[in-house]
């Protein structure tokens, strides 16, 4: 499998946008999920959001209001909106994707054990600094 790869990271202000890329996310069968998650120098893997084979988009409460998660069939592409940003989005951010029923399951809790338990292929990350 061609391995995911995030893009879209990159210096900026607060108040800006910016929109993360994850290419490559694969065939995609009956049950899957996809995620993000970022991390943060000395702090532990947030989860962010997901995406299940439904359609069903969850957002975790702390970036609820500004991040959005989506998908483009024909491209792929798994993407992460993030507006109003602040330094405290300054991070590490990864997609992930699961496959099987029991990823599926588990794709609606955003929280970094049971999201992080259904996805099992990362990519390498892209760097998100904003500064104030």
């Amino acid at each position: 499998q061609v391995p995911l790869l995030e893009t879209g990271g990159g210096s900026g202000q607060a108040g800006g946008s910016r929109r993360l890329s994850c290419a490559n996310v694969g065939y995609l069968d009956r049950n899957y999920c996809m995620g993000w998650f970022r991390q943060a120098p000395g702090k532990q893997r947030e989860a962010l959001a997901s995406i299940d084979s439904g359609g069903i988009t969850s957002v975790a409460d702390s970036v609820k209001d500004r991040f959005t998660i989506s998908y483009d069939n024909a491209k792929n592409t798994l993407f992460l909106q993030m507006d109003s940003l602040t330094p405290e989005d300054t991070a590490k951010y990864y997609c992930a994707v699961g496959f099987g029923v029991d990823s599926y399951l588990r794709c609606t809790t955003v929280t970094p054990d049971i999201l992080a338990g259904a996805l099992n292929t990362w990519g390498q990350g892209t760097l998100v600094t904003v500064s104030s």
